[in-house]
């Protein structure tokens, strides 16, 4: 109820005020688990990832987040989860894998933080070889600038078959793939 209200306020605030141009919402699958892989510019990025799309997104934030008090609260309402930033959290990895696996939405930002690094973590392309879920390339374009034009493209979901035979050497080229996908879709559709 609490993400459904959350959903509509976003749609109200990205349309309205920073002038949302969705691109290929289509290429989501309405099934299945699936992580949406994006570019991080801004703290605003994960509710402007999980507005266009008409699943639950979930995602998992730094674990500084959930000690602030009212905001804490509310993202843990809304279904993310904690992370510890720089350190492995098994049970966040598990309850993330767990997500996948029962068929839901993860939301990730590969490059694990906002100052833009070309370099993605291989979080995501790990969960996305163990689980067999889906990985829609997402490109955020634009800055958070009242009415000025922002847009949000989903790419079509990547093949990582080749990827899923080996180890960590496989997990590196998965991580390579996804980030090339990123950087196109941003390339392609700049201003």
């Amino acid at each position: 109820m609490l993400y459904s209200i959350g959903q509509t306020l976003c749609r109200i605030l990205f349309y309205g005020i920073f002038r949302l141009k969705v691109i290929g919402r289509e290429n989501i699958p309405a099934t299945g688990g699936v992580i949406l892989c994006s570019n991080h510019t801004s703290n605003l990025d994960p509710p402007l990832l999980g507005t266009p799309v008409p699943r639950k997104v979930r995602f998992m934030a730094k674990a500084e987040l959930f000690k602030v008090p009212l905001l804490g609260a509310i993202i843990h309402a809304v279904g993310a989860f904690p992370i510890k930033r720089g350190g492995v959290s098994k049970e966040s990895l598990r309850l993330a894998a767990s997500i996948l696996e029962e068929g839901g939405v993860l939301g990730v930002f590969p490059e694990g933080t906002r100052k833009g690094s070309e370099v993605g973590k291989r979080g995501a392309a790990s969960l996305a070889l163990r689980s067999g879920a889906q990985v829609v390339p997402v490109a955020i374009i634009g800055k958070y600038i009242p009415f000025r034009r922002m847009k949000i493209i989903y790419g079509k979901p990547l093949d990582l078959s080749s990827c899923r035979d080996g180890g960590a050497k496989a997990t590196e080229q998965a991580t390579e793939l996804i980030m090339q996908n990123i950087r196109r879709l941003i390339a392609e559709n700049r201003d």
